[in-house]
């Protein structure tokens, strides 16, 4: 298993310069740094490059993560909107690849967070998702990159809000580079059982997020049995990445699609914040394995 944690516990903004982060995590005891994708039209050649120089020299793994803003959703009934989201997405894989990227996760099969007030139509817009999202697996293939799946909680997406329901949706795409991503956040709310919800998801779990149910840090004492997720965990023989995923502070646009209202970090300085990243890491390498 490889254990990392997403750039943005430290940042108010979506994008930005991730290369300090790479020698960062690797010094707070990190495998992997998750970085966000969205931004990567904005950025040169050359910005990849160095970012996978950053992390060969510091023995980092990297991987990717994107909320797709309402012009890419896969799911929209306009198809000039849709072309135009593969045509990002073309873009993103290939600078993913130069990266050293080779997974990304998120609602890449709708767009996040989801406009309750909009019209939907689940059935409509699941079935319009999956042909589309075969198309888009094909294309990350050709990077070499695994799409995963991420169910949501109910207040932040509408399409798959439980494990079983991401399970139904990676076998209707039926691509081997589509697997379901779990977090354990959006499974505290949905799932009447996180290491059954595990266990169900079974050889097609690819990715999985964790954090405390109120977005802090996993830690002793908190609200999840985090021995009893690793052992659902080595149940299914799971190898693959845990990524952190933990929103602490206020502000920002982060800070207002979390939804982080109150400070959760209770004044923490940087040097605190990374501290109690680092405590958490070494917390779950103990519990998890």
């Amino acid at each position: 298993m490889k254990y990392g944690i997403y750039y943005a516990y430290w940042e108010k903004e979506w994008g930005g310069q991730f290369l300090p982060y790479v020698e960062k995590c690797k010094r707070l005891g990190f495998d992997v740094l998750e970085v966000a994708c969205g931004a990567f039209y904005k950025e040169n050649d050359q910005f990849f490059r160095d970012l996978r120089s950053a992390a060969q020299d510091n023995g980092m793994l990297l991987s990717g993560g994107y909320g797709p803003r309402p012009e890419h959703n896969l799911a929209s009934t306009d198809e000039a909107a849709v072309e135009k989201a593969f045509a990002f997405y073309a873009d993103m894989f290939r600078k993913m690849e130069l990266a050293g990227i080779d997974r990304i996760g998120g609602a890449l099969y709708s767009y996040w967070p989801v406009n309750f007030s909009a019209p939907m139509d689940k059935p409509g817009d699941t079935a319009r998702s999956i042909k589309r999202m075969q198309r888009l697996a094909d294309m990350a293939a050709d990077h070499g990159i695994t799409l995963g799946m991420e169910s949501l909680n109910r207040f932040e997406g509408y399409m798959i809000n439980e494990c079983y329901e991401c399970v139904s949706y990676v076998k209707a795409v039926d691509r081997p580079n589509v697997k379901v991503m779990l977090d354990t956040f959006h499974m505290n709310i949905e799932e009447d059982s996180i290491p059954n919800a595990i266990r169900e998801a079974g050889a097609l779990l690819g990715h999985f997020h964790v954090g405390e149910a109120n977005r802090r840090c996993p830690r002793p004492g908190g609200r999840f049995d985090w021995a009893e997720i690793g052992k659902a965990l080595a149940d299914i023989h799971y190898d693959g990445y845990i990524v952190m995923e933990p929103f602490v502070t206020m502000g920002g646009q982060v800070g207002k699609d979390i939804s982080i209202w109150r400070d959760l970090s209770h004044g923490a300085s940087e040097a605190e914040l990374d501290q109690d990243a680092a405590n958490s890491v070494q917390f779950l390498r103990s519990v998890i394995g």
